[in-house]
């Protein structure tokens, strides 16, 4: 079977939001209001905030606008995948913040026990399932990567278990997989798209006010509030706080710490139960392999094959566009990779296709700030596993907007920034330079040339 052939009835649209669960959008703000707290952006980062802020002090009058509608970017269209991590993955914390990777490991365990505990508290149903996931090695050389990733875990009071070959195609069967290690408690698999709705009701029953279609064009500080311009009405905010992520931040000075790159994913139709027996898959754990161009894969509810990654598109100036979220040549990339893992699946036909802009920092994890003497504080930078450390950015700004000296706001990762990017076009020029670097390593064994080893060691990241 041609893989390309697979593709021909998929529907251009993302899968999660594809459904008639979907709920009706709040009205737009038409007419001036004030509030306490502001939350501008209705992806994870600000519902969480906007929850988090209701459960903290019910009294708070919190306001939430979102220029779409809520869930309807990365947060509605990323793989489910809720990891533990609030640095992108150990080696990274390990890094770039030794002395307290301890800390962060038990924060980070912390905030996703967290995180279930509220599903459960307000009856949100997203498929929430414990499942842990697999690092797979498809090259010789990453066998001992993660053999020596397993003893780290275990240094920073994790839990994994190292599978050679055979133990791990017992899991999932795919004859390029060399070796993997279980992480089996840090990571949880959701719906996306369900988890953001179901944050969205639980808000709306606490009392927040929402208006979706409401986009925030300026910011402004009038004595002491600040006032936020939209469309058809001016909010006047004690406090704000911003959750645009990869789109253009309403602060100038922000805006060179994050770049927009396009991520893109093929859902399969559901498998039957001889195709996913011939897979295994019984302990339903999300995946991902070794390589710089990854693949994130996972099983939805109805035993759908998410298939991900690879490609990461950076368009110039940072462009955030519609157009980009589908993207031909990166779908049959990925379908072609996908009969290769997986060759018992040939005859399997993809569902949907889609893609979206993640906000990559510098140093591939969450960073925060302050403006305005505190008036306004926002987290941004997630870098593709934000999932679950939304909700800790959540904490983080409220925080920061109350002035509190906490456990978190004392943490080195909170108190710096990453590197900025550089303007244009050393930006595109640098992007594109790393991104051949990267593929040139995954075909020699892993080694990092000059260019790599230089970001490296400037703190730079692009490791993963």
């Amino acid at each position: 079977m041609d893989p390309l052939a697979s593709l021909r009835d998929a529907e251009p649209t993302p899968f999660w939001l594809d459904s008639p669960e979907k709920p009706q959008p709040a009205p737009a703000l038409v007419g001036a209001t004030t509030c306490d707290l502001l939350v501008v952006g209705g992806g994870y980062t600000g519902l969480w905030t906007a929850l988090v802020a209701k459960e903290r002090d019910p009294s708070l009058d919190v306001l939430l606008v979102e220029a779409e509608e809520a869930g309807g970017a990365a947060s509605g269209r990323n793989g489910g995948f809720v990891e533990s991590s609030l640095t992108h993955g150990l080696h990274n914390g390990l890094s770039r913040w030794p002395d307290e990777i301890g800390l962060l490991e038990r924060l980070g365990r912390e905030n996703l026990q967290a995180m279930e505990d509220t599903l459960v508290r307000h009856g949100i149903d997203c498929d929430w399932e414990r499942t842990g996931s697999l690092a797979v090695a498809t090259e010789p050389y990453q066998v001992d990567l993660l053999q020596e990733e397993a003893e780290a875990v275990a240094r920073y009071g994790g839990a994994s278990q190292y599978l050679d070959a055979e133990a791990v195609r017992a899991e999932i069967d795919s004859p390029t997989f060399l070796a993997g290690l279980w992480n089996r408690n840090d990571v949880a698999m959701v719906n996306p798209a369900r988890l953001a709705w179901g944050l969205k009701h639980a808000c709306l029953k606490l009392g927040v006010r929402f208006h979706e279609h409401t986009p925030a064009l300026s910011l402004d500080e009038q004595g002491h509030t600040m006032a936020v311009r939209t469309p058809y009405g001016r909010i006047t905010a004690r406090k704000v706080a911003l959750a645009t992520n990869a789109y253009p931040s309403l602060l100038r000075r922000h805006r060179p710490y994050t770049v927009p790159v396009y991520d893109y994913a093929l859902m399969t139709e559901p498998l039957t139960e001889d195709r996913l027996a011939s897979v295994g898959w019984r302990n339903r754990q999300g995946f991902a392999d070794m390589n710089n161009h990854f693949h994130y894969v996972r099983l939805s509810a109805d035993n759908r094959i998410l298939w991900g990654g690879y490609d990461a598109i950076y368009h110039y100036n940072g462009r955030v566009r519609p157009e980009y979220d589908q993207r031909h040549e990166t779908f049959a990339t990925l379908a072609r990779h996908f009969f290769t893992t997986f060759p018992q699946l040939e005859g399997v036909r993809f569902s949907h296709t889609w893609g979206g802009a993640i906000d990559m920092s510098t140093r591939f994890c969450v960073f925060f700030d302050t403006s305005h003497r505190g008036k306004v504080a926002y987290a941004a930078g997630f870098t593709g596993l934000g999932v679950g450390s939304t909700r800790f950015g959540a904490e983080v700004v409220l925080d920061l907007l109350d002035g509190a000296r906490t456990e978190r706001t004392s943490l080195e990762l909170v108190r710096r920034k990453p590197l900025p990017f550089p303007p244009e076009p050393v930006r595109s020029l640098g992007i594109g330079i790393t991104q051949w670097s990267m593929t040139r390593a995954d075909h020699s064994g892993g080694r990092r040339n000059l260019w790599l080893r230089t970001l490296d060691r400037l703190g730079l990241g692009f490791d993963s």
